[in-house]
């Protein structure tokens, strides 16, 4: 019975040594798998599904064949934590105690961490690591810091992490990648940034140039009743920042936007729309276009150029007192 119970908890799966403690023999259990009643799945995990095992039952598979204080992390962990992440098919991430060794099979991918126990959920269903420290192993394995700032950003701004916590896990960490950096992609996105893109406007574009700092997801309701938000809105100015990342934008989506667009020209606002071409690759170019815009809207200031060869420089040229000003004024 106590079998029967851990099976039905674990999606249809089970362990030799389960199976031992509940009083089965090693005979006993090899002569149910000779005969099919019970299934190998891997190494000393067995499984009483007669047919293809779906993915709850083999996330709890890989756990038992990794055993003692194992729980899921990284990518899968982060999936089952809503984080967006790229899909890994047929790959289960799972994390065992540093001084453990379990080699991987199967495509089970197995992680040592000496934070492992401080680090999981262990009654969750299946044990996983908590969502900061699942945000922490993705970026401590993560190709850019791109993908950094959007997972960061992506989790504080639905709500599956929040900064305090986030920011307690980087400060347990002995050895974390990119901390400083990540320190501050946090404060970011605990002030309003939502994603990757919206993180580098703030940093590349707005404050490399010295521009204004805007308001930002400021709250509007669409045309139709719809509430909505803007990224970023130069209040005093009349002028509206949209960042979109998405490089699959269809009909549907671009009429939406530009009905956002016309209503607010019915209220007197001009929208600049950039994405990541604009913002990564002529992050100056994107300044002195947002900064033209804002002088016409009334911006008194100038902004500051990042280097020498910056568009700045040109665009808005020292005057005779030092100070730059509009090139044909």
């Amino acid at each position: 019975m106590a079998l029967r119970n851990l099976i039905r908890l674990q999606h249809g799966t089970f362990s030799r040594a389960q199976a031992l403690r509940a009083g089965f023999t090693a005979d006993a259990i090899n002569g149910r798998v000779r005969r099919g009643t019970w299934r190998r799945v891997h190494p000393g995990v067995y499984t009483t599904n007669t047919g293809d095992l779906g993915p709850a039952a083999l996330r709890w598979a890989a756990l038992l064949y990794a055993g003692r204080g194992a729980v899921l992390s990284h990518e899968t962990a982060a999936r089952l934590h809503g984080i967006k992440v790229r899909e890994q098919a047929d790959v289960i991430h799972v994390t065992i105690p540093a001084e453990r060794r379990v080699s991987g099979t199967g495509g089970i991918f197995i992680h040592r961490s000496a934070r492992v126990f401080a680090a999981a959920m262990p009654q969750e269903d299946p044990p996983r690591t908590l969502p900061a420290e699942t945000l922490l192993d993705l970026c401590d394995a993560a190709d850019t810091f791109d993908e950094v700032c959007g997972w960061v950003t992506q989790a504080i701004s639905d709500d599956l992490v929040t900064d305090t916590r986030l920011l307690a896990a980087i400060k347990a960490r002995g050895k974390m990648r990119w901390r400083t950096d990540l320190t501050t992609v946090v404060a970011a996105a605990a002030a309003g940034d939502h994603s990757a893109l919206e993180y580098r406007y703030t940093r590349d574009v707005e404050r490399l140039h010295g521009l204004p700092e805007p308001d930002r997801q400021v709250p509007f309701t669409k045309p139709g009743g719809r509430k909505g938000r803007r990224d970023r809105v130069y209040t005093e100015y009349g002028v509206i920042v949209e960042l979109d990342g998405k490089l699959d934008h269809n009909g549907a989506a671009v009429q939406s936007d530009n009905k956002r667009d016309r209503a607010a020209a019915v209220e007197g606002k001009e929208t600049l729309r950039f994405g990541w071409e604009e913002v990564r690759s002529d992050r100056c170019g994107t300044a002195v276009e947002v900064a033209h815009v804002l002088r016409n809207h009334g911006w008194q200031g100038t902004p500051t150029p990042c280097s020498l060869y910056c568009r700045v420089q040109s665009d808005f040229p020292p005057n005779s007192d030092g100070k730059s000003t509009l090139r044909g004024n």
